[in-house]
């Protein structure tokens, strides 16, 4: 466990810096106002009107008010939630059967609490998702429980895991159960643009035949393979790595009801249980190539090199599982949100903004995206003058960030901390981070609420991470500093520096921090036209 017997110069140093960030975090971004909550900022500059309950688009020619291109977990909740609010809504998914995937499998509370705030809790019922707690940290043996802070929510709130695929066939069926909602199979194959502005989108359906449908707005959810994206935004798609799934059969982890990191070499391993007789492991093999499966070479590394960091009372089923053979993987991408504000369409999801899955923020980030698009949309009868709703929706962009950002620089950072490292100041970085959030108090629940999403604040982010540098420099300096640790301490500061700056500077520096200085943060809705 971890050196309690620091010198309380030390605890002294860390504790006052501590104490003063957490100072300026409450006087600065710890109000509920309109700077630092969407839901508040969109309702106090928009009044909802209501029209006999129904928003409907002028045009008799449209299909729809609105098309949505997927039917994931971006596009069914997005679906649902606007057919609820009365707009006529055309889905065309690609395939309605079952998703079978490796990822978006951990809803973290935060995520959570916008699945209720969306009317779609009950998605998560009856497919034998699991409650998850908190977090288990592994690395050189020791061990380390960090529990998410839900002491101040209902019983009901916790994060939950479950496959990915029931999860989304829950979300249609109910967005397919309203009468405006429709669903059809279909691949989109381009964006319908006229002087700028998109009308609609071009599609086969299931039988193969080319058809076009009509709506004054289109949004654009089809997932991190999106072919639309690129006219809508300036996709800067990375790939640091891929993940390696498993799934571990009638087995239990060391903390029940918790995920599981392990911080292996070369890169972290996640276990976490998706059902109440399965766990999945997610490898992280850094690097876009993998080693091959048909060949036998992954079987071998993940027996070589992954199983000896196991912890040991999951390592039989962990073995057993590679023997079973059912190995997959899939690239971990990550691309920023970099929107070409275009009339007529609108990006979301995967397809939008991307990010390491390793903290699993992608849709509490997604569910938190619709609620803010939601309010922004709900005082609008009419959505056909497609420049000014374009000008108006500008908002969205900013109203998304503390979610997003905070998520989206946190899974970053974090991931490349995690991983292990030739370089001296990496390691003592990396052990630092260990170390502080074995910690307890302020210094676990404040990152665990970061990476759960119930605390979305960017400057909170960064006062963690550079406290946790500074924690491991002064581990560094005493009880006598020498020139090596000096350096080193200089160096780890400077590569501290280098991971969150960049991650940052996407982002979007004013956005991020001083979304009120964005003049868009003001919009108002367009006036209703009788």
């Amino acid at each position: 466990m971890v050196d309690m017997g620091l010198s309380g110069s030390v605890l002294a140093v860390v504790f006052g810096f501590v104490a003063v960030l957490w100072f300026f975090i409450q006087r600065n971004g710890g109000r509920k106002d309109k700077n630092n909550d969407p839901a508040t900022a969109t309702t106090s500059t928009t009044t909802t009107t209501v029209y006999d309950g129904e928003c409907r688009s002028k045009d008799a020619n449209d299909d729809a008010d609105i098309i949505i291109v997927g039917a994931g977990v971006a596009g069914a909740a997005l679906a649902h939630t606007l057919g609820k609010d009365g707009r006529r809504v055309k889905v065309i998914e690609r395939d309605l059967t079952e998703p079978d995937r490796i990822v978006g499998e951990l809803l973290q509370p935060g995520g959570f609490l916008k699945l209720q705030e969306l009317g779609l809790e009950d998605c998560v019922e009856n497919i034998d998702a699991q409650r998850v707690f908190g977090y288990a940290l592994f690395k050189d043996g020791k061990s380390t429980r960090l529990s998410y802070p839900l002491e101040k929510f209902h019983a009901d709130v916790s994060g939950r895991s479950f496959h990915n695929g029931r999860f989304i066939q829950r979300m249609r069926e109910k967005a397919a159960s309203l009468p405006n909602v429709k669903l059809e199979q279909g691949t989109v194959t381009s964006l319908l643009e006229e002087n700028g502005t998109i009308r609609g989108v071009q599609y086969k359906n299931k039988s193969g035949e080319e058809l076009k449908a009509y709506a004054p707005l289109t949004i654009v959810c089809d997932g991190c393979f999106s072919n639309l994206r690129r006219t809508l935004c300036d996709p800067k798609v990375e790939v640091p790595s891929c993940f390696v799934g498993l799934v571990l059969e009638n087995c239990q982890l060391p903390h029940a009801n918790h995920g599981h990191v392990i911080l292996a070499d070369p890169s972290p391993i996640l276990f976490y249980p998706i059902s109440s007789t399965e766990v999945r492991c997610l490898v992280d093999v850094p690097g876009q190539k993998v080693p091959s499966i048909s060949n036998g070479e992954m079987a071998k590394y993940l027996k070589s090199v992954v199983a000896p960091q196991v912890p040991p009372e999951i390592k039989d089923a962990f073995i057993a599982a590679i023997d079973k053979g059912n190995i997959r993987t899939m690239p971990n991408r990550s691309m920023p949100a970099a929107p070409h504000p275009t009339p007529g369409a609108l990006l979301m999801g995967d397809a939008f903004n991307m990010r390491h899955p390793l903290t699993g923020g992608g849709m509490t980030v997604a569910l938190s995206d619709i609620v803010v698009l939601r309010d922004l949309l709900k005082p609008l009868r009419d959505l056909n003058d497609a420049p000014t709703l374009c000008r108006y929706l500008e908002s969205f962009y900013t109203l998304r960030k503390p979610v997003a950002s905070t998520i989206n620089t946190l899974a970053g950072a974090l991931y490349k901390v995690f991983c292990a490292s030739p370089d001296q100041a990496r390691k003592e970085m990396r052990d630092a981070c260990f170390d502080y959030l074995s910690l307890g108090g302020v210094f676990s629940t404040g990152p665990v609420s970061l990476l759960s999403g119930l605390n979305p604040r960017p400057l909170s982010l960064v006062c963690h991470f550079f406290a946790v540098a500074i924690y491991g420099v002064g581990r560094l300096l005493l009880p006598f500093p020498s020139p090596k640790r000096m350096w080193i301490g200089a160096r780890l500061i400077s590569g501290a520096s280098g991971i969150i700056f960049p991650i940052i500077k996407a982002e979007g520096v004013r956005q991020m921090f001083f979304p009120a200085t964005v003049p868009a943060y003001y919009r108002s809705p367009p006036e209703v036209k009788l």
